[in-house]
């Protein structure tokens, strides 16, 4: 639900899970308010809506504190430590300065020890993280990397191993050969067929929607998503089941069509056959995976069977490893098993089926054809369109972190170089007054020209 609204239809059950973390759905009857965040699990519902995108409540949640990791921020540490020590440093040299001045000219030891004080800036080294952070933030958001918060930048520099969801992120929803192997279906078939799969959110349901050409819409009396298995409808008293083909009942398999990834279709106590998909993969996968195959531990992850690891053999680097069959629990032990080896993992998902697993990553990505469509547990959402950036964007959290360390050291041979004057007496404080802010906005100007010279030549 990715607005707030009122329930118009009887009644609805609602999945609060990513806000609150309870997974037992919640009844709402007409006139009810049900808020964005929550995921419709019944039949298709009716409501109106209250508020905006940019209002809603999952927006909101979206900066929880629930949602928010914690993460060790060694660059705000750094500018801790520093300022920690700088004012008894700096008061020490002006002391110091005085102390040697007062003997041999009064007039310059007054002066030296004002100079001192007004000269050292602080701000210069204070400013550096935040105004590197939020315009690396500012330039990823132009090119539809949209991070939750600045901290996310200095996370994704420190990621050492990528794990992918298969279906809905390395696969295009828009794009699919489909197939269908069975009995002949008819028409009424077709319209029971195609309204079921409308309350679907499963990327093999919504292009086997769009697949499909448009029918009339009849009302569903009863309407279940089941997690891993498929959709259980119910239609003027018939049962419409949608799914794997454990689900539907369907023993008539052999071990290859097993294999396939495909929608088993059973109307009643009748099976009509099933649609077969050969994925598209995204453009630009084969590049990419490459890319990154050369600095990242890759890893895939797929809720289908392993129909398609002959496929994704030959279009990724040889040492990424495949694993199919994965429940959304057991994506989520896997990332826990990896970071008790000490890796920092970034998730690539939809966001779907795979929440957990974003939430429990050291960063959690969700790539969306629909950048409103988003769950709360993720760190960032990435526009499908941009997948092909990955790297890129990574690159950029790289180098994000090298600004920061030159900044740094910018400032710091500022404030020697005019320390070094002002204790000699070659400093008035007049001059230091006007040096002094001079410093805040050379380092803003260099972060900003940095920052965005390494975006604009693509990090080649």
């Amino acid at each position: 639900i990715p607005v707030d609204g009122i329930l118009m239809s009887e009644k609805a059950e609602i999945d609060y899970s990513f806000v609150t973390g309870e997974a037992i759905p919640i009844s709402k009857k007409s006139g009810d308010k049900i808020f964005a965040g929550g995921k419709q699990i019944g039949k298709v519902i009716e409501m109106e809506v209250l508020h905006s995108v940019s209002q809603s409540y999952l927006t909101q949640l979206w900066s929880n504190e629930i949602f928010q990791k914690k993460v060790f921020q060694k660059h705000k540490t750094i500018t801790d430590a520093i300022s920690r020590y700088f004012t008894p440093i700096l008061l020490l040299i002006a002391f110091a300065g005085f102390g040697y001045w007062i003997f041999i000219d009064a007039n310059t030891a007054f002066n030296v020890f004002t100079a001192v004080l007004i000269v050292a800036c602080p701000c210069a080294l204070a400013l550096t993280a935040p105004f590197t952070f939020g315009n690396i933030l500012r330039i990823m958001g132009k090119q539809k990397m949209y991070l939750k918060n600045a901290l996310v930048i200095e996370q994704l520099a420190k990621v050492d191993t990528i794990v992918f969801d298969k279906t809905g992120t390395i696969t295009t929803n828009k794009k699919s050969n489909i197939i269908y192997e069975g009995g002949t279906i008819s028409d009424e078939n077709f319209v029971l067929i195609k309204n079921v799969l409308r309350g679907s959110n499963h990327p093999l349901s919504r292009m086997l929607y769009d697949f499909l050409p448009e029918y009339n819409r009849i009302k569903i009396d009863d309407f279940q998503e089941i997690t891993g298995k498929g959709i259980l409808a119910i239609v003027d008293n018939k049962e419409i089941k949608i799914g794997s083909a454990s689900f539907v009942n369907n023993t008539i398999l052999d071990s290859s069509e097993i294999e396939k990834t495909a929608l088993h279709i059973k109307i009643g106590t009748l099976y009509l056959g099933k649609f077969v998909f050969q994925n598209q993969y995204r453009e630009g996968l084969e590049k990419l995976f490459a890319t990154l195959s050369k600095e990242y531990n890759i890893k895939v992850l797929s809720g289908d069977n392993d129909g398609e690891r002959a496929n994704l053999e030959v279009i990724l680097p040889k040492r990424t490893e495949l694993i199919f069959n994965q429940k959304p629990e057991q994506k989520l032990e896997f990332i826990k098993k990896l970071q008790e080896t000490g890796k920092n993992v970034m998730m690539v998902g939809d966001g779907l089926n795979d929440a957990g697993a974003l939430a429990q990553s050291n960063v959690g990505i969700s790539v969306s054809e629909n950048v409103n469509v988003f769950s709360p547990a993720c760190d960032a959402i990435l526009d499908a369109g941009e997948f092909s950036k990955l790297n890129y964007f990574l690159k950029l959290s790289h180098k994000s972190i090298l600004i920061i360390k030159m900044s740094f050291g910018l400032s710091i041979l500022y404030n020697i170089v005019g320390l070094s004057f002002a204790v000699t007496g070659n400093l008035l404080p007049l001059v230091a007054a006007i040096i002094m802010p001079l410093s805040t906005i050379t380092i803003v100007g260099f972060v900003t020209f940095m920052s965005n010279c390494l975006s604009n030549n693509r990090l080649r």
